[in-house]
């Protein structure tokens, strides 16, 4: 397939309702036709049923575990170690090492992952410690497939409960398509994909953490590491923000080991005021803390091939009576292919839909409606 074949494709309207299992995919994704590997493993693990309906609580899942962004935009290798402690530098460089990135800088120019996760709505817990929500721990499961390519640009579709998400960013605006949102752009500067930097992209990995704060050392389980932290600054909070919607603060703290090198757990928090006019602002914080393990040599360099992460959603704000609620919920991941420098992968591949709305309205749309819906916010 040319690559102008390849844009029309990717530029073809997404679908609104769940997945059949026979079209969906074939007409929607860049690279079912790209690769004969792509097509056997779309055979083998997207072919899923979806004659039930829909969870309550699948978007919420999907809107914070599908694809969310790093806090910071990726650097540029010049830029690296530019302003940075010894001890950061120290860490990055041993991280660097310990992966063999360095041989990828300049020699790759995209990656392909495939992968699988399981997600899961743990429960809601109110100020009293009572579970609010019953019976919710009901897994669903799904697949991803996810490219990149230098710089900047990148394209993940991952389904989950027969419901397809997909996102990208052409290296310039980053954008979102979902059931219940359609397209949208992503508030701020492009910054890269959260899921890319849990171990599947070291070069991305030392990138984005070539400037950050040395904290120290934590024992992470039974993993002695030391401590890098990264914070988005005022200007990139301020883009993020809209009328009812402040970003407050939004920090990653990476934990590299001390005796290999290796990054093996990634925690970030955000925390987010949030104020439709008429009515009490309400306060939400979600921290995401990612296990990362099962590193395996691909093509000389050492990727990360499964982990979990675990979210705490806390809400509260004068609007809840009965004090703040928390809402928690997981993934668990594995990678089943990995490769770099795939033919026919071009930059069209990575344009955004033609339908992209870059003003949406987030009071009427966002996926925090669901959670709001709940009887442990009735005031």
């Amino acid at each position: 397939m040319n690559s102008s074949s390849i844009g029309r494709v990717r530029l073809a309207t997404l679908s609104e309702e769940p997945i059949d299992e026979d079209g969906g995919y074939k007409h929607h994704s860049i690279w079912y036709t790209s690769s004969k590997k792509a097509q056997t493993w779309l055979k083998t693990y997207f072919s899923l049923p979806h004659k039930h309906k829909p969870n309550n609580y699948l978007n919420v899942l999907l809107s914070v575990l599908g694809c969310p962004l790093f806090p910071v935009s990726q650097l540029p290798p010049q830029s690296s170690f530019s302003q940075v402690s010894s001890s950061s530098q120290y860490i990055i460089q041993h991280f660097i090492a310990a992966t063999g990135c360095r041989k990828l800088e300049g020699t790759v120019r995209n990656m392909y992952v495939t992968g699988k996760v399981t997600m899961a709505m743990v429960d809601e817990l109110s100020s009293n410690g009572s579970t609010t929500i019953s019976n919710i721990r009901v897994s669903q499961k799904g697949c991803f497939v996810m490219w990149q390519m230098v710089p900047n640009k990148w394209l993940i579709e991952l389904v989950v409960g027969g419901h397809k998400v997909v996102a990208g960013s052409d290296g310039n605006v980053a954008w979102r398509h979902t059931p219940w949102l359609g397209s949208h752009a992503a508030k701020g500067g492009v910054r890269p994909l959260r899921r890319a930097l849990q171990g599947l992209d070291p070069m991305a990995v030392a990138s984005v953490f070539s400037e950050a704060q040395y904290m120290g050392e934590k024992r992470i389980g039974d993993v002695d590491c030391f401590v890098l932290k990264l914070s988005a600054d005022d200007a990139d909070l301020a883009d993020r923000s809209d009328s009812t919607a402040e970003m407050i603060k939004h920090v990653m703290f990476g934990y590299f080991s001390q005796k290999n090198g290796l990054l093996v757990n990634l925690e970030d928090s955000y925390l987010t005021r949030v104020q439709v006019p008429g009515s009490f602002p309400m306060y939400w914080e979600t921290y995401m803390a990612t296990k990362i393990e099962d590193y395996r040599i691909v093509e000389g360099v050492m990727i990360a091939h499964s982990g979990q992460s675990d979210v705490i959603i806390t809400r509260f704000g004068d609007n809840l009576r009965a004090g703040p609620v928390i809402t928690r919920m997981e993934e668990k991941w594995t990678i089943d292919d990995l490769a770099f420098n795939v033919p026919g992968l071009s930059m069209d591949c990575f344009i955004p839909p033609e339908e992209l709305h870059k003003d949406y309205t987030e009071e009427n749309h966002d996926w925090r409606s669901t959670l709001n819906g709940s009887s442990s916010l009735s005031i």
